[in-house]
């Protein structure tokens, strides 16, 4: 590691050595210490109730003080915390955790439900994956579940699939033959190619690489960016739908990730991304008619621009200034930041302080949100006051806005991101606290101290206390240029990094057709409110933002 630190800090000031994305020298100003610790408090206390009331469970109820299984019955919440453990220092903790997650039975689900292939490669997979690189490879057993597992979950990929099916029967090695979306299919790559790299079988990365790689190709209504929904028989899109909100978050995430993870000469994947980007800049962008704030709108199969935006998609600034940086493009990273604003902006103006699920606004292009019935006197009344306005008023744990915020803090090392990171520390612990020594999901973020949900994910101990954490830690401790997260915030061993990850020229997309892009979706689902909404006669209102790509 030393060595490592030695080169990484060679490369920092090599006269022509890019490709970097935390600020040099970057240290936490002392004031704001402490909070470390303070975040390492409630990640005990929290895995305390876990262990309490919960072992064993996937997820803790921490109103009732019970647990339940909603990740197949294999301790969710024990393999996703393994990392943050490590990086807290949490050693006993963790030598339980390892001993643990060794003795899973992977071959068999607990419970009678599905297997997700996309949930169960980021939080299971990558967990083990990663607690064995982060501890140097002493507890090999971690190796050998983690291959048992993908053994399990490869049969995913029927025949001469590119695109993998999302769920699976681990009885019979059957798939739930059904559409898929782009995040289930291209949020693989990660964590399949690092077990290949540990266990020298490159099947796992040829079949995630494979995937990816077909959705990056296909035709699309904007350049670069995917369709949500897609047909593993076939590889085809289904409808038109358009979002950097769930269902097509990640896929996004892990084209940059893929290119600095592996440092490969294949420029497909940072080029989709930048031009994912380029798309999304020109034509879902959108201005806040109060407050001025910048989102990433939607785009539906009607080929018609949704005002709204989520915290799922609230990763969006991080993403683009870790893969601005990567590309030497101060342009996408500023328009990063801005997107940061945006998405801080509903946390800071709700009374609870902490932001909606998912959430709505108005632009000098309208209002328009999907939804069938317009905007409540109350919603207006909100939107007037804040710049947003919620859609669904549930805060469940959630860590995005949290995951750019640290992004933002590591790669400008401007204070005002501690700042914020501090208050959502207090509003947690004002809001969420339960009982138990938990922490409980939020009914309503526009209440103070409103009515709890008695739910507990996996990804509260594994990314929403890690990314706090490390907001305050030592960032050269897990320095983000020598480490990769997956999306649920599992470092990986990175090589050093190249002097740009942008490709010489653009890679060229095939041409939409408008013939293509009007086909409506029977069942349009706007992944940001996870509600189908009913047919409709298709607006042509943002037609003309098509027509600038033909």
């Amino acid at each position: 590691m030393a060595l490592r630190r030695l080169l990484l800090s060679t490369a920092l000031f090599g006269a022509a050595y890019g490709g970097l994305v935390q600020k040099p020298n970057l240290v936490v100003p002392p004031a704001f210490g402490p909070y470390a610790a303070e975040v390492k408090e409630m990640f005990v206390g929290s895995y305390e109730a876990y262990k309490t009331y919960a072992w064993g469970f996937d997820d803790l109820y921490p109103m009732s003080k019970t647990g339940g299984n909603g990740r197949n019955g294999w301790g969710a919440t024990i393999v996703d915390s393994m990392s943050t453990m490590y990086i807290m220092g949490l050693t006993d903790l963790f030598e339980e955790a390892v001993e643990f997650s060794s003795k899973i039975d992977f071959t068999q689900s607990k419970i009678p439900d599905k297997v997700s292939v996309f949930e169960t490669t980021i939080r299971f997979l990558g967990g083990l994956l990663s607690a064995y690189e982060m501890s140097d490879g002493k507890y090999p057993a971690l190796i050998e579940r983690a291959t048992e597992l993908t053994d399990k979950m490869a049969y995913a990929w029927i025949g001469d699939n590119n695109i993998p099916h999302g769920f699976l029967n681990f009885t019979d090695n059957t798939a739930f033959i059904a559409r898929t979306n782009i995040a289930e299919a291209g949020t693989l790559l990660l964590e399949w190619e690092t077990l290949s790299k540990h266990t020298g079988n490159n099947t796992y990365a040829e079949l995630t690489l494979r995937s990816q790689r077909h959705i990056a190709s296909l035709p699309s209504p904007f350049p670069g960016l995917a369709v949500t929904w897609i047909q593993p028989d076939t590889g085809e899109w289904i409808g038109g739908y358009i979002t950097w909100g769930g269902a097509a978050d990640s896929y996004y995430e892990y084209l940059i990730k893929h290119a600095r993870l592996s440092n490969t000469d294949d420029h497909l994947f940072a080029d989709v991304w930048a031009t994912a980007v380029d798309s999304s800049i020109h034509n879902l962008m959108k201005t806040s008619t109060v407050g001025n704030f910048t989102y990433l709108a939607d785009f539906d199969s009607n080929s018609t621009i949704r005002h709204i935006g989520s915290h799922l998609a609230c990763f969006h600034g991080g993403n683009w200034i870790y893969g601005g940086k990567l590309i030497n493009n101060e342009t996408i990273v500023n328009y990063g930041l801005d997107l940061v604003e945006g998405c801080w902006n509903t946390y800071s103006n709700t009374p609870s302080g902490i932001g909606p699920e998912s959430f709505g606004y108005a632009s000098s292009e309208g209002e328009y949100s999907g939804d069938t019935e317009p905007i409540s006197d109350k919603q207006r009344e909100f939107y007037n006051r804040t710049g947003f306005y919620p859609r669904n008023t549930n805060y469940i744990l959630r860590p995005e806005v949290l995951e750019s915020n640290f992004y933002a803090w590591r790669a400008t090392g401007d204070t005002k991101y501690l700042e914020r990171a501090v208050s959502a520390i207090k509003a947690f612990k004002k809001n969420l606290l339960a009982p138990s020594g938990g922490y409980a999901s939020l009914d309503d973020v526009t209440l103070v101290e409103g009515p709890k949900l008695d739910f507990t994910e996996s990804f509260w101990y594994a990314e929403t206390l890690k990314y706090l954490y490390l907001t305050f830690d030592d960032p050269n401790h897990i320095n983000i240029d020598e480490w990769v997260f997956n999306t649920e915030a599992h470092p990986f061993k990175a090589p050093l990094p190249k002097d740009t990850y942008a490709a010489p020229s653009r890679y060229q997309r095939p041409a939409p057709t408008r013939a293509w892009v009007l086909q409506g979706d029977p069942e349009d689902v706007d992944p940001g409110y996870y509600s189908v909404n009913p047919d409709r006669p298709g607006p042509t209102s943002a037609q003309r933002i098509f027509d600038t790509w033909n």
